[in-house]
């Protein structure tokens, strides 16, 4: 149900463009939500931290893309620095993370992400829009987040002198912001 105008500002540049345009606008408040989603690589150690429990400290980071009516649109880039304590008995998580998508002009969204679920099933949860830079000082909003992964399944607890690699996708069915 998107405008065409609003369509039209997705298809040439995503988030970031979409952003932009609202701070041309008149100063009234530029609302709207989107789908996205981000396809991503992480790194960090995972540690031996109680009987059957791990914890993996690292950070995940890929390109974030918008869903447009002609596809997904590269809108930035997502860094998350996160915390997930694995159960190596029934492959449940719990998982933090504080994120930063970087835009053009390098100005900043950032966001917080607190999920649970199941290894393979996925970890859902909340994502929190806590501020912005440049274009995007005052932002604010959230939604709903699925953040699946191969956390868990393939790593083997140790005392964190091994670096672990995963892989896995973030997605956002909704995610509302306001510019002010």
């Amino acid at each position: 149900m998107r405008s065409r105008h609003a369509a039209a500002f997705l298809a040439r540049g995503g988030l970031v463009a979409l952003l932009m345009a609202a701070s041309f606008s008149s100063q009234a408040a530029e609302e709207a939500a989107v789908t996205a989603f981000s396809v991503w690589q992480g790194g960090g150690q995972l540690y031996d931290t109680g009987p059957d429990q791990a914890t993996f400290v690292g950070a995940i980071g890929g390109t974030l893309y918008i869903e447009t009516e002609k596809g997904p649109v590269a809108s930035g880039r997502l860094t998350c620095p996160a915390i997930v304590k694995i159960s190596m008995k029934d492959g449940t998580q719990t998982g933090t993370g504080h994120c930063v998508v970087l835009g053009e002009n390098d100005d900043r969204v950032y966001g917080d992400i607190a999920c649970s679920g199941v290894f393979l099933v996925g970890c859902h949860g909340d994502f929190t829009i806590t501020g912005g830079t440049g274009r995007f000082e005052g932002i604010t909003g959230g939604g709903a987040v699925i953040i699946r992964s191969d956390f868990g399944g393939r790593m083997k607890a140790t005392d964190g002198k091994a670096p672990q690699e995963a892989s896995g996708i973030v997605y956002w069915q909704e995610l509302k912001y306001k510019i002010p």
